[in-house]
């Protein structure tokens, strides 16, 4: 792990979560802040694996370009994924980023590979208030739609996410030479689509060319907690 502060922690098998409500309709956000030159970061990749099979999660992986300069760039490295992670750090009053991390539902965050700390805080995102989003894609338009949510303190950001599920990158060179690593869920592109005041219904149609699965979230600005987290394949 990249930091002067944590331990490391060995990838274990991700046990099963008592919190973590088994639906589709209300799934648990987990991004995993990685990269390619980070040596302790192929543990992490693997548990996001473990997870992104489990229903009712949303695993995405965000690959960082802070650790480019050790000699290998990052082929999906993104400085927006960067400044996210910074964001959330920012927001939890922390000065230092570092991998692997985990954010969940954008608002609780733990060492990137350590699974029993993952499953003791996998629960469905926006809780038992989460608003009741819905998507759906026909073509290259994605619909998306939630119920008037007049209770909701301040507008909240609407972000449409699209991700490579599997991709494999031979590393030449860094902490990682020589090894053929595997990811899952790579993220390619987030952006906002919307912002959403809750007082009259969300209706949103959006383009969503191109075969990548794409995930729309509702979170608070910060970034903050999620509060509801759908996904079109």
């Amino acid at each position: 792990m990249k930091s002067l502060l944590l331990p490391i922690l060995l990838a274990a098998p991700l046990p099963a979560s008592p919190l973590l409500a088994q639906s589709a309709d209300r799934p648990a956000v987990v991004e995993l802040f990685t990269s390619q030159g980070c040596s302790s970061c192929p543990p992490a990749d693997a548990l996001l694996e473990q997870v992104a099979t489990r229903p009712g999660v949303i695993a995405l992986a965000l690959h960082v370009d802070y650790w480019d300069y050790i000699g290998w760039k990052d082929t999906y490295g993104d400085p927006a994924f960067t400044e996210r992670q910074r964001g959330y750090a920012r927001e939890a009053g922390e000065r230092m980023v570092f991998t692997p991390q985990m954010v969940i539902n954008g608002e609780t965050t733990i060492v990137g590979n350590d699974a029993a700390a993952l499953a003791d805080v996998l629960t469905p995102a926006g809780g038992d208030e989460a608003p009741d989003l819905r998507i759906s894609r026909q073509g290259a338009t994605l619909s998306v739609r939630a119920d008037a949510e007049p209770g909701l303190e301040e507008p909240v950001v609407v972000e449409l996410v699209r991700y490579l599920p599997h991709v494999t990158v031979a590393i030449g060179r860094g902490e990682n030479a020589g090894r053929t690593l595997s990811y899952v869920n790579t993220v390619t592109s987030w952006r906002e689509i919307g912002r959403w005041d809750g007082r009259a219904a969300l209706s949103l149609d959006v383009r969503a060319e191109g075969e990548q699965p794409a995930v729309v979230l509702i979170q608070e600005d910060g970034p903050g907690r999620i509060l509801a987290a759908a996904r079109a394949q």
